[in-house]
Formats: structure tokens, sequence, C-alpha cells
């Protein structure tokens, strides 16, 4: 079921990646780039922070046929995505909940710390957008706010501690999942929003 999941994960970020690059009007080199970097960079900054080799897509070279085959797919059907904004929010929140658990794992079968198994899922869950959004000349919407790395770090802790408590993976995946997807769906909903710092040098 996870590698299901993974898998539709990764194409649902590959096509929001391509809407993201057709509003920036990249040509279609550009937007395949986007697709790959979105899809697959946090779990290539992972891997490169942890020493783990090969690179996902170095050895599973076929997901970036995928990747780019989502992201061509976009443009072709990309007057039709408008009508599908809350599916590819509804995937985007699976995704975020996948990549972690995904993450968590490679960093459980290193043997790093518990907290860098923690944020190994983090980084693998969020980096990809992060790596979009700046790419595109935007601020990340991680920082913006928006309760997106919170749900990556609770629900990688509610994964790890449900392994070590010695639960079955299929059960523990399925609890992270229904705390993770929901919180962050919710999040959405309610406009729920991490407090933001706001300096102004004029009120000093």
């Amino acid at each position: 079921m996870l590698e299901v999941l993974f898998y539709v994960a990764i194409t649902a970020e590959a096509m929001t990646a391509a809407l993201a690059a057709g509003r920036r009007q990249l040509d279609w080199f550009g937007v395949c780039l986007l697709a790959s970097v979105t899809a697959l960079g946090g779990g290539t900054t992972r891997d490169l922070l942890l020493g783990h080799y090969p690179l996902y897509w170095v050895g599973n070279p076929y997901v970036l046929l995928l990747v780019c085959g989502a992201a061509l797919a976009t443009i072709i059907g990309a007057r039709m995505m408008h009508r599908l904004r809350w599916p590819f929010l509804l995937l985007d929140s699976v995704g975020l909940v996948v990549f972690t658990i995904v993450g968590c794992n490679i960093g459980m079968e290193m043997g790093v710390h518990p907290i860098i198994v923690i944020v190994a899922g983090m980084v693998t869950g969020i980096v990809g957008g992060i790596l979009r959004d700046v790419l595109v000349n935007e601020v990340p919407l991680v920082f913006q706010g928006e309760l997106y790395a919170s749900v990556s770090i609770v629900t990688a802790a509610v994964y790890y501690f449900g392994i070590t408590a010695g639960l079955p993976s299929d059960l523990v995946v399925l609890i992270a999942l229904a705390i993770g997807f929901p919180f962050r769906v919710l999040a959405i909903l309610y406009g729920w929003k991490m407090p933001k710092f706001v300096y102004d040098k004029d009120l000093r």
C-alpha cells in the first residue's frame, strides 16, 4: 500500500509543480525539471544528508519517466486543471504523509538517532516544495505560516514511536495516515496557521 501511495504522491507533486511552472511561463524542459525537483528533491536531499546511496532516482531511473510524463500530461490537460484543485490538495496532503513515512524508514534503516529519523522524514516531506518555490522565485509556502512542516513532524513522530513500540508496520502506516492526513486537510479548511514573526524597525 505504501509503495502505491508513494507513486501516486510523486505523480501528484510533479503535476502541481508543472502548474507552477506554467504560471511562470517556463518552457517544456523547465516544466519537466521543476516537476522532477519537486517530486524527487526531498528524497534526494535526505539521501545526500544521510549518505544514503544510490540516490533513489539514480537507482530507479524509471521514476524520471513517470515524473516527466506526469508533467507533460499536465501541459496537455492544463485547461481542466482548475477543476481539480481539491483533488490536488488532497493528494498533496497524502503525499506529505507518505513522503514523511518513507523518509523515516530510510533513517531507521541507517540506524540514526531518533531525532534524525524524524528530521529525515520531514526533509523528505517538505524540501521538494521548498525547492519548487525557490526556483520560481516565490517565498516557500512552508515559511508562510502553513501547517506543513508541523504535520510532517507529527506524522514522523507517530510513525517512529509506533514502529519502535513493536506495532505491525502496516498498522502504523494507517495510524500515521489517519493522523497526518486529517491534520493537514483541517489546517487547509479552517486556515490554521503557524504564528509569524513580524519585525518592523519603525516600531523600535
